[in-house]
């Protein structure tokens, strides 16, 4: 039986509606997973974040290896103790810290050498590793080590971090020993259409629960992103879910979803949020900007979350200016309503087949 059932399509484009489920709860998909790196989303209680709409988070393993550590988490009850959430929970593997932390790695076809940012210690990761780590983590989504590489990127080394992802992939399966957790591979190869057919086709011969675009949103450009999904998400299987990971503004997450794109990651509501950066339908909002300095609307009239009931524009733009912990509070939470509030509106259009018509105007 699968776990992941698709309830509605789009007529007008490859838009699906489904649910996804795991040991801890149903995913609406389309979905939007908030990111919480190291155990937390910055800044946001669980009780918050459940508010704003979430299904699902996102941890690292990387990091979470680092600190507290995998013995530490174990003893403390596990992951979903650790982090006061009772939902579903995805672990990224650590292969994009090979590429955002490259000038602390070194690696081979056997897997990556880290000297951490933290103390420069010595950490070891292999494809075994990675996955025994967040079989030992419980999260209810797991994801295969893979290499991430820099755009631009010569071909040779492209090509290479796609073998070694494959090759990876397959470990990771021979390894995952939790039938609680659903493992997903992650496709490679940059912004060459052949290398990405390639990694595509040798992942699904193996049979993965779920599957991941991964390697974009590293340069190379909305457009170029764009057309390398538009190319990869229909060599995945109809009936597995599609994961474009670290993506991205709300404009590319609506254009992705046109694609066939069921889940998607990134910090952009809570790193913009810190920033006085506010997202709303007409478009974004600087909240530092003195034309806000008298202004009592708030960030989105119409708006149902808490920053937007209680907080004016002025107030929001004072608590930045004297550096007051709640501004960055308050906007991420809106932000992060916002990204909830954007999708649960795709997954209704979906439902009623009107997310093409709607999508072709509103471009965010």
């Amino acid at each position: 039986m699968s776990n992941f059932e698709i309830l509605y399509r789009d007529s007008g484009s490859a838009a699906r509606r489904g649910s996804l489920t795991t040991a801890h709860g149903e995913v609406e998909t389309p979905a939007f997973i908030p990111v919480g790196t190291v155990g937390a989303v910055k800044g946001i209680t669980p009780r918050q974040l459940e508010e704003t709409g979430a299904d699902i988070i996102l941890a690292n393993t990387y990091h979470l290896l680092l600190r507290p550590g995998v013995e530490t988490i174990e003893k403390l009850g596990g992951l979903h103790k650790l982090m006061a959430w009772n939902k579903p929970i995805l672990t990224d593997s650590g292969g994009y810290q090979i590429f955002s932390l490259s000038p602390l790695t070194k690696i081979n076809d056997d897997g990556v050498e880290f000297a951490s940012h933290v103390d420069g210690a010595k950490i070891y990761l292999n494809a075994q590793a990675a996955t025994e780590i967040q079989n030992r983590l419980a999260a209810d989504i797991i994801m295969c080590l893979d290499q991430c590489v820099p755009f631009p990127c010569d071909y040779s080394q492209l090509k290479k971090a796609v073998e070694r992802t494959i090759h990876w992939a397959v470990q990771c399966k021979q390894a995952h020993a939790n039938n609680n957790q659903l493992l997903f591979a992650i496709i490679q190869g940059g912004i060459n259409i052949d290398l990405r057919t390639y990694c595509a086709n040798e992942l699904v011969k193996l049979d993965f629960d779920g599957y991941a675009i991964g390697g974009l949103s590293v340069g190379e450009g909305g457009d170029n992103m764009l057309e390398t999904v538009s190319h990869t998400a229909p060599q995945l299987p109809e009936d597995k879910p599609c994961y474009l990971m670290g993506v991205g503004t709300p404009a590319e997450i609506i254009a992705a979803v046109k694609l066939g794109v069921d889940m998607f990651d990134c910090v952009l509501p809570t790193r913009n949020g810190r920033n006085a950066f506010a997202f709303t339908e007409n478009g974004p909002l600087r909240l530092r900007n003195s034309a806000h300095i008298e202004d009592r609307q708030p960030i989105e009239p119409g708006c149902d979350c808490y920053c937007c009931k209680n907080f004016s524009r002025a107030a929001l733009r004072h608590f930045f200016n004297v550096k007051e912990m709640l501004g960055p509070i308050l906007v991420s939470l809106h932000n992060l309503r916002f990204y909830q509030r954007l999708m649960a509106k795709i997954r209704k259009l979906i439902e009623k087949d009107e997310f093409t018509n709607w999508a072709r105007k509103n471009d965010y």
